[in-house]
């Protein structure tokens, strides 16, 4: 009996002891404080803003001029009464002749009223990817043109040539124009691009054009690029000569023009359909001898004309056989004309650059086919342009040479110190040289 109770009693002993060390125990290890999680404060997005608008504060309606489609139609669709459609015709017509602009095809959008009529308070046409018109009717009528911000982008880059410039830069993912630049505008006079090498190498700084930061609308300008061919190494810096006519040229390292003073031919990617001939016979006149004194270059109708050196148009007209045509005269020695034009872009008095679209290939006039004739006059008299020594395009000014060989000595040194790499990769750093905001 005494050794049953004195069991029971140490054993409560023992079980205070245990429950007096857990005490001890948790005194010494307290309960971990639990991290409150942080809540994050969003704020309030941006709002959409576009063409100078809060974009959340309208309905917004976009589509693109159709057959058919007038200022008036399309406000009338949407809401707005006739007698108010022709107050704002009127009150915009001095910046803006809607009757007659508007373009098949060409986008345009309507800021509406967010009411169940969702009616019209704003008009807007784009011409094109930068440009665009705002004819504001909400309270009073206001109309005004505008553009888009623009971004230019310098960038580098490199190949080299292992079947022709164009596969060089397409396996890169560079845009064509490139190839163009260098082969029809840079280096046109110095390199046949027709017969490039396997190994030649090129380096190139450019700028790319952006449209409101998304828009890629391609190739702005070369500022510069240096072609090893044959071994031979040839510069091109581009440098303005005239800030009042904005005359552009390429210069090598020595300050020597790289191009001629004419084009070899008024359209892009065409063919000769027909030459200089004084001996021609033509069957449909019976084989009898009909001289042909110009050069025909066949192109699909609307291909753009470009003038084929610096000039003033002389002429700009249609007539007989000629069609529509533009005449320009380049200096004392030299003039062209270009004739069958489906559309004529400049008047007579207009001074016009080597490179300039003057008017658009057609059928008008004695043809049988679209093609621009393309004539050449020197001193007064047609002859064959493949045939004749052509001079050097205008040489740099003794007083911009010094000005010139200053401006291309850091591009030069950018340039050199650009390694040759078959490919270049999206990480390639890039500089905004220049950005506009409407």
């Amino acid at each position: 009996m005494d050794n049953t109770r004195d069991t029971s009693v140490g054993n409560k002993y023992l079980i205070l002891l245990f429950l007096g060390l857990i005490v001890l125990g948790c005194k010494d290890n307290p309960k971990p404080q639990i991290e409150q999680e942080e809540v994050a404060i969003l704020e309030d997005p941006e709002p959409l803003t576009e063409f100078g608008f809060k974009l959340d504060n309208y309905i917004v309606k976009r589509d693109t001029i159709r057959k058919g489609d007038t200022f008036g139609v399309i406000l009338e669709r949407n809401n707005v009464g006739y007698p108010k459609i022709f107050n704002i015709a009127e009150k915009a017509k001095d910046t803006f002749d809607i009757a007659r602009s508007l373009q098949v095809g060409k986008p345009y959008t309507l800021l509406c009223e967010k009411d169940s009529l969702e009616t019209a308070k704003c008009f807007i046409y784009q011409p094109n990817l930068e440009d665009y018109v705002v004819i504001n009717f909400q309270d009073s009528i206001q109309a005004y043109r505008s553009t888009k911000p623009i971004k230019y982008v310098e960038k580098e880059a490199t190949g080299i040539i292992e079947d022709n410039i164009s596969l060089t830069l397409e396996e890169q993912g560079l845009s064509p124009r490139l190839a163009y630049k260098m082969a029809d505008e840079i280096f046109a006079w110095t390199i046949d691009f027709r017969r490039l090498q396997k190994g030649d190498r090129f380096k190139v700084i450019y700028t790319d054009k952006y449209i409101d930061d998304t828009i890629y609308t391609g190739v702005h300008n070369v500022k510069a690029a240096y072609f090893e061919h044959n071994n031979e190494p040839f510069y091109a810096f581009e440098f303005m000569t005239d800030t009042t006519k904005g005359i552009i040229d390429y210069f090598n390292e020595e300050a020597k023009n790289l191009r001629r003073a004419f084009l070899k031919a008024p359209v892009k990617f065409s063919r000769i359909s027909s030459r200089y001939n004084l001996k021609r016979r033509i069957a449909v006149y019976g084989y009898r001898v009909r001289a042909h004194r110009g050069t025909d270059f066949a192109a699909p109708i609307g291909t753009p004309i470009m003038a084929t050196a610096n000039g003033t148009v002389t002429e700009s007209r249609r007539r007989g056989g000629n069609g529509n045509y533009v005449k320009i005269r380049h200096n004392a020695t030299y003039e062209t004309q270009y004739l069958h034009m489906s559309k004529r872009l400049v008047k007579v008095g207009d001074f016009v650059k080597q490179g300039d679209i003057i008017g658009k290939v057609g059928m008008t006039g004695n043809t049988g086919g679209p093609h621009v004739c393309y004539r050449f006059w020197k001193n007064g008299k047609q002859v064959d342009p493949f045939k004749q020594k052509l001079p050097e395009a205008k040489p740099i000014s003794d007083s911009l040479k010094v000005k010139y060989l200053e401006f291309i000595q850091p591009i030069k040194h950018q340039l050199d110190n650009i390694n040759f790499k078959p490919q270049i990769t999206e990480e390639e750093p890039q500089t905004v040289i220049y950005q506009s905001n409407s």
